[in-house]
């Protein structure tokens, strides 16, 4: 059994910080693309939006929800649910009277 020395664990600990470090520049370049965008199924949409498959199909014909139909099949795309829950997203009373007063601001 090979033994280690202070300085051989400093020099493994040090190169395993540097290669980290380039895996973090490497992910905030935006080098790596991580797949949001490919069409997913009713399944893995009511799991994404927590909603029952039943919703779904409801929203769905209601034309509630963003949906691409292919003949019988539905496909969404992630990006377009996360959007889709966003929308409905309710400000807060801080943020409607910060509104508030830069429409009276600008008014004078």
């Amino acid at each position: 059994m090979k033994t280690c020395t202070k300085k051989i664990l400093c020099e493994k600990i040090d190169e395993i910080c540097r290669r980290i470090e380039r895996i973090e520049q490497h992910l905030m370049s935006g080098a790596v693309s991580i797949k949001t965008d490919e069409p997913i199924n009713v399944q893995e949409a009511s799991r994404l939006v927590h909603l029952s498959v039943a919703t779904i199909y409801s929203k769905v014909s209601r034309n509630e929800i963003p949906v691409n139909k292919v003949g019988k099949k539905l496909y969404f795309y992630r990006s377009e649910l996360e959007d889709w829950i966003r929308s409905g997203r309710i400000r807060t009373a801080l943020e409607i009277r910060k509104e508030v007063e830069g429409k009276f601001r600008s008014a004078e």
